[in-house]
């Protein structure tokens, strides 16, 4: 004899499970959350990318004037550091971000505590 599941229990059962589903999801129009993985390996694209326009730049120029490895040095020196600048701001607009959300999280109040 099999013991089959009261239908009431079920659909209370189901009814709570909506509203913790409902009450973790995030709300509509707060933007895309990028997880720490994507803005590492934007990190690394704009830190590679710096170099790489750098060296092609510096490479074009020591082949026009006949230079050959000063300006690749110098405008691979260059790219680097245009990297790391850009490198900084990203993570300082990530941070700013961060701040921004948990301020924001810290100025609503819990629910239920309405008065």
């Amino acid at each position: 004899m099999a013991h089959e599941p009261d239908p009431d229990r079920l659909r209370a059962l189901e009814a709570k499970l909506e509203k913790v589903k409902d009450a973790k999801a995030k709300p509509a129009g707060t933007g895309k959350d990028f997880s720490q993985a994507e803005v590492a390996w934007r990190m690394v694209i704009e830190l590679t990318s710096g170099i790489m326009i750098g060296g092609g730049i510096g490479y074009g120029l020591d082949y026009l004037f006949g230079t050959k490895p000063i300006l690749l040095v110098i405008f691979i020196l260059f790219g680097f550091a245009a990297g790391i600048r850009t490198v900084i701001g990203t993570a300082r607009d990530m941070q700013e971000r961060q701040l921004r959300a948990q301020s924001k999280t810290k100025a609503d109040p819990p629910a239920g505590t309405e008065g």
